[in-house]
């Protein structure tokens, strides 16, 4: 099946969401960015099933996402990604934490470079995964977003 994107204007800014052409979602990012990844131009029933997820998150009125996801990365980036989703909404974990709960207690810039490559941000949380001393590092949509979400959140 032919793979659909469709972007949302949103409170945080341009969403765009992609999905697999199968019924799950395999990218979702915060920017104003065009992505480079052949699809139709086309809202399908489970691209318009996570930006309503997304809108009720931003809303207040969700705190975790019911979508089936299908985001394309390493067998490590995905066990982390999974790992990730777990992360409760309002709370933080280091990249540190993270690596262990991943099964790779040594591992935490490559769970940082597993962040960076985050393709489903927002539903895979990656705003919530902090340095070690607590600070902000980086996020693909910028850090000030990330402390915006984390504030919405109520995690800072």
């Amino acid at each position: 099946m032919e793979r659909n994107r469709f972007t949302y204007r949103t409170a945080l800014g341009p969403m765009t969401i992609l999905d697999d052409g199968n019924g799950k979602i395999s990218y979702l990012f915060l920017s104003n960015k065009d992505i480079d990844i052949p699809a139709r131009i086309f809202e399908s029933e489970i691209i318009r099933k996570a930006g309503r997820e997304v809108e009720e998150y931003l809303s207040g009125f969700r705190r975790a996402f019911d979508i089936p996801m299908n985001p394309n990365g390493t067998e490590f980036q995905l066990k982390v990604w999974e790992e990730l989703c777990k992360v409760p909404y309002g709370t933080t974990v280091t990249y540190k934490e993270l690596a262990v709960r991943a099964g790779r207690p040594k591992a935490a810039r490559a769970v940082g470079m597993a962040m960076n490559r985050n393709p489903i941000s927002i539903i895979a949380p990656c705003h919530r995964v902090i340095g070690s001393d607590g600070s902000m590092t980086g996020f693909a949509s910028g850090v000030d977003m990330k402390e915006r979400l984390l504030r919405m959140e109520g995690a800072i």
